[in-house]
């Protein structure tokens, strides 16, 4: 186990869960061995066992940053207080995971892609059609830090 993609977010909430419709699909393609995926939904402390066994986490989660619908950024957070401002309680038991593991010297490295979204929605399933639009791109680029992740964790294992 070298890295986890985890999609994280509330898939009733429209545009929110756009972490988890993102991981649900990676989900289904071929990715090289040490990579696995997980649907994080809105976990909190119950994902503590996950950053704890990966060295590499990568998670993908909406943000309401004023910037436009569909905008994707990649964020390395050393600290909670790196992490886009919080939009619901799963963020709060994020950030608190993240402040924990701090303490226990047991923080993985973490890339974050913040995807910009515009409004939560709530009871709504569907992406709207601007981060449906995007989701191609959003899950190119995760895949592409997962093969960058592995090889860098391979080269210091074998190093």
């Amino acid at each position: 186990m070298a890295v986890l993609i985890m999609g994280i977010g509330n898939y009733l909430m429209g545009d929110e869960g756009v972490g988890v419709h993102a991981a649900q699909r990676l989900a289904k393609e071929s990715l090289p061995e040490g990579v696995d995926v997980l649907d994080g939904g809105t976990g909190g402390f119950f994902l503590m066992e996950y950053f704890e066994n990966y060295p590499v986490v990568i998670l993908i989660d909406a943000t309401l940053d004023e910037r436009p619908t569909g905008t994707i950024r990649v964020i390395e957070p050393r600290f909670a207080a790196d992490f886009p401002r919080a939009m619901s309680t799963h963020d709060i038991g994020l950030r608190d995971l993240v402040e924990g593991l701090t303490i226990l010297g047991k923080l993985p490295k973490i890339y974050l892609f913040a995807v910009s979204i515009a409004m939560v929605q709530p009871q709504q399933i569907e992406l709207s059609p601007e981060l449906e639009r995007i989701m191609p791109e959003l899950l190119e680029q995760v895949k592409t830090m997962a093969m960058s992740a592995l090889k860098e964790t391979a080269g210091q294992i074998m190093a």
